[in-house]
């Protein structure tokens, strides 16, 4: 039985389906395993390498010593030797969302703080004029 993989790259399809970095970004996760795939993101094919962000310089020393049989995991599971070479780069650390202290009454445009403050205005003379 033969892999998805090896059969689009078969297949005489548009481009869009049958591009070649989508397909290399696919195969990534199987390729690597489950464990090196929830540490790594395979961002971009620039002509036969592969850019892989990793977690942290840690993951890149360790997968680097690993590029050889990745690359063959690869053409393995593609069907055909499309990667020759991965770059490993550290990932830009994610900023995750943060909540403010306490809400912010006041508004830092001028003119959007008059808008703002009419409106609240408009507000609670509405709530008070349906209270009578």
């Amino acid at each position: 039985m033969e892999r998805a993989g090896r059969l689009i790259g078969k297949m005489k399809l548009s481009p869009d389906v049958a591009d070649v970095e989508t397909r290399v970004r696919a195969a990534w996760a199987i390729a690597a395993g489950k464990k090196v795939a929830r540490h790594t993101r395979a961002t971009a094919l620039v002509r036969d390498s592969l850019i892989v962000e990793v977690e942290d310089y840690v993951w890149q020393q360790q997968l680097a010593r690993l590029e050889h049989f990745l690359v063959r995991n690869l053409a393995k599971e593609l069907g055909e030797a499309v990667v020759k070479k991965i770059d490993f780069r550290p990932m830009p650390r994610r900023r995750e969302p943060q909540r403010a202290e306490e809400a912010r009454r006041d508004v830092a445009d001028p003119i959007m703080d008059v808008l703002y403050r009419q409106s609240m205005l408009r507000q609670t003379g509405l709530r008070q004029n349906k209270k009578r």
